[in-house]
């Protein structure tokens, strides 16, 4: 049933029930039953509030899957070093970090860094104007699609970071204030002049467990989700971004990436290891800054990684488990959930998919599972826009990201820096960020009441 149908039909009956009872006796707020989603990750669910609660194994995985499973995992937290070396050769020349786990701590969300320059989860995308020959981001002259602000001894970084802040004040109906920072990001330094028509695009990297269950989610089923020109009229629309794969050669549905620019963990993955280190792999066998006078280090090492390695981190990614939510039971999560569903949190942050069959790995085949998202496209304001198209995304959109897990990031990860880049430094901010297409749910969370929108927020809190 139409997502949006639902959320009427919910409020609807609620409505209904309201106005069965004409003496108007009972004051209890709607609620939702939220047992049923209890399975957070259908069979992969994870029973854990602890510090492992992201990096434990889908429980479900079969021996095969889990001895490459643990294969991946100790290749996801290996740390390069410059060539020539006998282990984990071959990071650089340019680079933004040395380990895919650097980037994906306990294999949860990067923090936004202190000093924007230091190794850390956080980099900018860069390309100028027009489409590369695949309908991609045209990348800049010398520099390519991703800035590597980090560089092996005696080669100079592409680019040194820069960072302000304006303040952006939000009032709620309660009169509680808050103050968001709104970062504006630029260039202090690079090798060679940067072209001045140059648009960037920050990114800190996210999550990676329940990648698979995304992943195997039937392409049909998203598009079913698609209202382009909204037709509903409910001023949500949705649309997937269609993408270039370098593994098949052919477009894809976009599914990774904060602009579902990528179709597969596999390219996320090779595409991580070559721009984000500058580790050359079978399908990206050349070095990052192969043309630049600071990229290439005229050695004849490459692929740096086995397709062996590239395939273990991508099943790697592809069978953690998902955390289960906690606190269900609360009548303030209860509430929260209602909440959820009547400001149309949801109508983007869907709750429920279900994954079809996955060649190679059961485990995430045929579940049932609650990530909260619709993995669509919206816009969302001028506030959060980056003004840089990426295939299909136009410079307002960004995909719908999972909620799941949400709440122990402050436990796991000892932050909570939200968004694309950081921004958000709680949830309250988070959703005060919304605009564009989430603009009314923005204004509707600002004009609740001090107890629900803390409800709301325990709600989210516990997933």
């Amino acid at each position: 049933m139409n997502k949006t149908i639902t959320t009427i039909l919910i409020i609807g009956g609620l409505l209904s029930c309201n106005d069965n009872d004409s003496s108007n006796t009972d004051p209890t707020p709607p609620t939702i039953d939220l047992s049923s989603r209890l399975n957070a990750g259908g069979e992969t669910t994870v029973f854990s509030s602890s510090s492992v609660a992201f990096e434990t194994p889908a429980p479900n995985l079969n021996a095969t899957n889990l001895e490459i499973h643990l294969q991946g995992d100790a290749e996801f937290e290996a740390a390069f070093v410059t060539a020539p070396a006998e282990v984990n050769s071959g990071v650089g020349p340019i680079f933004n970090n040395t380990s895919c786990v650097a980037c994906h701590p306990r294999d949860g969300r990067a923090s936004f860094p202190n000093d924007i320059n230091e190794l850390s989860g956080f980099f900018l995308r860069s390309s100028i104007g027009g489409t590369d020959p695949h309908g991609g981001p045209n990348p800049v002259p010398g520099f390519g699609v991703q800035l590597q602000n980090q560089a092996i001894f005696g080669y100079e970084p592409e680019v040194q970071f820069g960072v302000t802040y304006e303040d952006v004040v939000e009032t709620f109906a309660d009169g509680t204030q808050v103050t968001l920072k709104k970062p504006i990001y630029s260039i202090t330094s690079s090798y060679i002049a940067m072209p001045g028509n140059t648009m960037f695009s920050p990114r800190l990297a996210p999550p990676v467990f329940g990648l698979g269950l995304l992943e195997a989610i039937p392409e049909s089923s998203i598009l079913a989700q698609e209202d382009i020109n909204d037709v509903d009229g409910d001023g949500i629309s949705g649309k997937a971004n269609y993408v270039w794969d370098p593994e098949t050669q052919t477009t894809k549905l976009g599914r990774f990436g904060w602009k579902a620019n990528t179709a597969s963990i596999l390219v996320q993955s090779a595409g991580a290891y070559v721009e984000d280190m500058g580790v050359t792999s079978p399908l990206f066998p050349n070095e990052t800054g192969i043309d630049q006078s600071n990229g290439q280090d005229g050695l004849t090492d490459d692929p740096e990684i086995t397709q062996e390695i590239l395939d273990a981190v991508t099943l790697y990614c592809r069978t953690l488990g998902v955390p289960s939510p906690r606190g269900i039971e609360s009548s303030s999560v209860q509430r929260g959930a209602a909440i959820f569903e009547e400001i149309n949190c949801a109508s983007c942050h869907t709750p429920q998919q279900k994954s079809g069959n996955f060649p190679g790995i059961p485990a995430i085949s045929n579940q049932t599972f609650y990530p909260y998202t619709d993995m669509l496209l919206h816009d969302m304001g001028e506030g959060l826009a980056d003004g840089r198209p990426d295939f299909e995304a136009d410079g307002n959109e960004w995909k719908t990201r999972p909620l799941w897990g949400i709440g122990l990031t402050q436990l796991i990860n000892g932050h909570t820096d939200f968004l694309h880049d950081g921004r958000a430094k709680n949830i309250t901010e988070a959703i005060l960020w919304h605009g564009g297409e989430a603009q009314q749910s923005q204004e509707d969370f600002k004009n609740l009441s001090t107890s629900d929108r803390q409800a709301l927020l325990d709600f989210i809190n516990s997933l």
